[in-house]
């Protein structure tokens, strides 16, 4: 293994300092919560080895989730990252191949890379309304892929693709004897038809999640993989107990705590996700000088500068953050031209977000005086 920095791991704010930061739009996940908000009142915890699997409880609790799944198809991992980690470590050598969509989560490029394997990438357009082509996918995997990796909900565009393209990539690993990984993160936070775990419809899916995104608990470290598979499930497991023996039991009992009142937690979440998608589809409509595919789930969105090829974007982000006090994520995090942009709109307060959107206009003509949309 040859590890890098993740350059979003780099430049994430905690890194830049939360104090330096007046408007945060950086950030990929609702408002995180406190233990107050959350309602826990801790029970007497024996903090003992806990099971490696993860706790039964919070186990079924994630099954329930998926149509046909069992206790016995979740592994509790630390956080969708140690999922990734786990999944890439176990599947992939050097002399493997992978087949990767991009932009996606940095950590499932960088552990690839850092394994040192083959990666072909399948490269998603603003001008294709950041949508999958199966065909492409089809005509990259080779005898030597162990799997595709997309996200789905994809981060960072919040695009959703519909079941029935889901349904053709299982169909097409099936048949190329490998498999499909689908990082379903944001899966929960959906504002129309929710897709199913992918990991439900075949043997040959693998689903990671986690209470990072869509609950604002990164702090406790939970989430999970899913697979229907028995033999993988045990080398998964194998993996697990090598790097960590088990998780925190108090972490587990966190999370069982959240998801024991999902639904409810979900349904107040819906009209403030909605009246936050209004906001930011009203900032698009109304900047020339902003362009955007509107996401479909998720709390991100990858919109970009209508701005031409000799716009200065290093000057931009600098009088954003230095003279507006934003952080957005720029394009760069995820390999992608600098005129494109991640904004999380959810974790900022509405008042927040609002404030850091007319920075950005602010910030696009401040950098460039008398700027017009480019044709």
């Amino acid at each position: 293994m040859k590890y890098a920095r993740m350059v979003i791991e780099k430049e994430a704010p905690e890194e830049y300092g939360y104090d330096r930061i007046r408007f945060n739009l950086s950030e990929s996940s609702i408002r995180d919560q406190s233990l107050h908000e959350l309602g826990a009142t801790f029970p007497d915890l024996t903090l003992f080895y806990g099971e490696h699997r993860g706790e039964a409880g919070l186990r079924e609790l994630v099954a329930g989730q998926g149509a046909g799944l069992t206790p016995d198809d979740i592994l509790i991992t630390a956080g969708a990252a140690g999922a990734l980690f786990i999944i890439a470590t176990t599947l992939l050598s050097r002399e493997d191949h992978l087949v990767v969509v991009r932009p996606n989560y940095a950590t499932n490029i960088e552990t690839p890379k850092a394994i040192g394997c083959e990666i072909s990438y399948i490269d998603l357009s603003f001008e294709d309304g950041f949508a999958l082509d199966i065909a492409r996918v089809a005509a990259a995997i080779r005898p030597n892929t162990r799997y595709v990796s997309i996200t789905c909900p994809h981060n960072p565009t919040g695009t959703l693709m519909p079941e029935t393209d889901l349904r053709r990539l299982i169909a097409l690993v099936e048949e190329k004897g490998c498999r499909l990984l689908v990082d379903e993160t944001y899966r929960d936070l959906s504002y129309g038809e929710q897709l199913p775990i992918a990991a439900s419809l075949s043997k040959s899916v693998i689903s990671v999640s986690s209470l990072s995104k869509a609950y604002g608990i990164p702090g406790i470290r939970i989430g999970w993989i899913v697979t229907r598979d028995p033999a993988l499930y045990e080398t998964f497991l194998a993996a697990k107990e090598q790097i960590g023996i088990c998780g925190s039991v108090v972490d587990e009992w966190l999370a069982r705590t959240m998801l024991e009142k999902r639904d409810a937690f979900l349904d107040a979440l819906s009209p403030v996700m909605h009246r936050r998608l209004d906001i930011m589809r009203d900032w698009a409509k109304n900047d020339p000088l902003i362009e955007w595919v509107e996401p479909k789930g998720g709390v991100v969105c990858f919109p970009r500068m209508n701005v031409g090829a000799d716009f200065d974007f290093d000057a931009f982000y600098k009088t954003l953050l230095e003279k507006h006090g934003t952080y957005v994520g720029p394009g760069h995090w995820f390999e992608m031209p600098r005129s494109h942009f991640r904004i999380g709109f959810l974790w900022p307060l509405e008042e927040e977000l609002r404030g850091g959107l007319a920075a950005i206009s602010a910030a696009i003509r401040e950098t460039a005086p008398g700027l017009v949309a480019a044709a």
